[in-house]
């Protein structure tokens, strides 16, 4: 009996690292990419217009001027609304703060990898959510630890919020980005101010 394949989706703006992913995982003989985009707008699109959701996005942060992290809620609300199986997501990128890894897995990541990773790493951290379980490299799980107690204040709007102030967003484009108004928006700052202990928006940068 054949063994069925499973399904993946790559979400990537770099066409040689795509290149190399989908032949790393289609050596295999257990994997096969169904997709391959580089933008949020294509990755939308697939997931809408696929037949079924892959059973692995592996997905990553930077995105030219877009923040790949803002796939998840659209990923979280659209298999609701169908009421069909999320896909798994495994984060990997070249950005390896405690808070960007965090804001992934609260927004329902199931792992991150490195880019600096090798094959083995990439297979393992596949192997770990595909068991269900959260992957995060050694190195990071203590970062993570040492910032979780602070990281465990926020909600999920204010991790959003949060995040686009360490992008240098302004209080408008916060509003226009998360579809809320700026009155909203500032009552998000000031309850992260008041749980951080934080004074001014330089100080939330070093956070």
């Amino acid at each position: 009996m054949k063994e069925t394949k499973l399904e993946v989706l790559l979400i990537d703006d770099h066409p040689l690292l795509n290149y190399g992913l989908t032949s790393c995982l289609e050596d295999t003989g257990r994997f096969t990419v169904v997709g391959q985009v580089s933008c949020l707008e294509q990755a939308r699109e697939f997931i809408e217009t696929a037949h079924k959701s892959p059973s692995l996005v592996i997905l990553d942060i930077l995105l030219g001027n877009e923040n790949g992290l803002d796939f998840l809620p659209f990923l979280e609300d659209f298999c609701a609304a169908q009421q069909a199986p999320r896909p798994l997501v495994l984060v990997c990128s070249v950005l390896e703060d405690p808070f960007r890894i965090q804001t992934a897995l609260k927004l329902g990541a199931s792992g991150y990898v490195p880019k600096t990773g090798d094959r083995t790493e990439l297979l393992e951290a596949i192997d770990a959510v595909l068991r269900g379980e959260i992957y995060i490299t050694g190195e990071h799980t203590l970062k993570l630890k040492k910032s979780g107690s602070l990281y465990a204040m926020f909600t999920k709007r204010e991790i959003q919020v949060l995040d686009l102030i360490k992008q240098n967003y302004s209080n408008p484009q916060i509003a226009a980005k998360l579809c809320i108004s700026i009155r909203t928006v500032e009552n998000h700052i000031s309850n992260i101010y008041f749980k951080t202990g934080c004074r001014t928006r330089q100080e939330l940068l070093k956070l």
